[in-house]
């Protein structure tokens, strides 16, 4: 597609998968790439492997976008010597950028959990694990009619009026303002002593509270008067449907045995396979997923009584103290096959905001697993 750059597919990645959302310890966005380099192809892929970053370059792929990061813990060097630095450089010398969307993935609406849901016939009804929309300031100023566009830019360039996908969004209404300057008062208009009219609008942008005193900055100096008319106040965080792992139901209940069957079918095959854990005769209707790692939910989805709980790398005794204490049933998948749904969700994000682009999903398995006592 022709003018489509590196940074618009990091665009339209940041606006479904926002950085706001991915844990304090994580590593997302670009991780090498040029923004204002053509992009013509796109390979996902859970894991940025040597054998899927060769298949990026075969296929001449200008993006890799990969949802597990490549360097994240304790990386001081990409030295073409060390593995990791290979690649980097490998992909540098080849034209491919490198982007990661991880735990901004799995917190987003939709995201990882929900591809997973959907692999295995679920209807969503919710996240596991909510994660509040963040708190939001409301600014409200008043402008004398002939300074509103240059207030309205110097807010904007501090950082209001903007979301995940918008920029530059204000409201303004038109009235009528007046004051009366006191002695020793220095006014923009009017004099001391005297009643000033003005035609003015009222203008109102929201703004990340982090931005409170850059924005307050811009407004004192973008505005007319000596001491601005204006309030601020915060929305509280609020409910949403983003946050970890998703809560879902069967649309006719069926046997653990059955649902066990169904998530094999669903997800693509490993040497790990499926297993589960609880009666293979209980009914099944409603499920918890979380796509990658998941024992850390086992008390979550016990409060929220669901009949199974779908995800991976359950350790033995914490799934053993779990059914003791009588939890629902669990479904244990390999990490990358309950991430691996999320490939194709994030590229028809890319196709369908830019037409043209060509994407591909790479079917390359990285999980680490590789030989089982029935391979054998």
């Amino acid at each position: 597609m022709a003018g489509v750059t590196v940074g618009d597919v990091v665009g339209v990645l940041d606006a479904a998968y926002p950085p706001r959302l991915a844990e304090s310890w994580d590593s997302v966005g670009l991780v090498c790439g040029a923004e204002h380099e053509p992009v013509g192809r796109v390979l996902f892929a859970v894991d940025a492997t040597a054998a899927v970053v060769d298949e990026a370059i075969a296929w001449g792929a200008q993006v890799l976008v990969a949802h597990h990061p490549l360097l994240l813990r304790g990386v001081d060097s990409v030295a073409a010597s060390t593995p990791k630095g290979a690649l980097v450089h490998r992909l540098i010398r080849n034209g491919c950028a490198l982007f990661t969307a991880h735990t901004n993935a799995d917190s987003a609406d939709p995201g990882v959990s929900d591809a997973l849901a959907h692999a295995v016939g679920l209807t969503v009804t919710g996240p596991l694990e909510s994660k509040s929309a963040a708190p939001v300031d409301e600014w409200t100023v008043q402008v004398p009619r002939a300074h509103t566009e240059a207030v309205l830019a110097a807010l904007f360039e501090a950082g209001a009026g903007g979301g995940d996908r918008y920029r530059e969004c204000a409201s303004r209404t038109a009235s009528i303002g007046q004051f009366r300057p006191l002695p020793g008062a220095n006014p923009a208009a009017g004099a001391p002593g005297e009643l000033e009219t003005v035609e003015q609008d009222t203008v109102t942008v929201v703004s990340p509270p982090s931005k409170r005193a850059a924005v307050l900055a811009a407004l004192r100096t973008a505005h007319p008067y000596e001491d601005p008319a204006f309030h601020v106040t915060e929305r509280a965080a609020l409910p949403s449907g983003l946050g970890l792992g998703r809560i879902g139901h069967l649309a006719h209940p069926e046997t653990l045995r059955a649902f066990t069957a169904r998530v094999r079918a669903g997800l693509p095959g490993t040497t790990w396979g499926v297993r589960a854990a609880g009666d293979p005769d209980r009914p099944i209707h409603t499920v918890a997923v979380c796509g990658g790692a998941g024992d850390s939910f086992l008390t979550t989805v016990t409060r929220l009584g669901v009949d199974a709980y779908l995800t991976a790398d359950l350790r033995h005794h914490p799934a053993d103290e779990h059914l003791r204490a009588g939890g629902p049933a669990l479904i244990d998948a390999a990490h990358w096959a309950t991430e691996f749904p999320w490939c194709a969700q994030a590229a028809q994000f890319v196709r369908k905001a830019l037409p043209g682009l060509e994407t591909r999903v790479s079917t390359i398995r990285t999980d680490p697993w590789t030989l089982g006592a029935a391979d054998c």
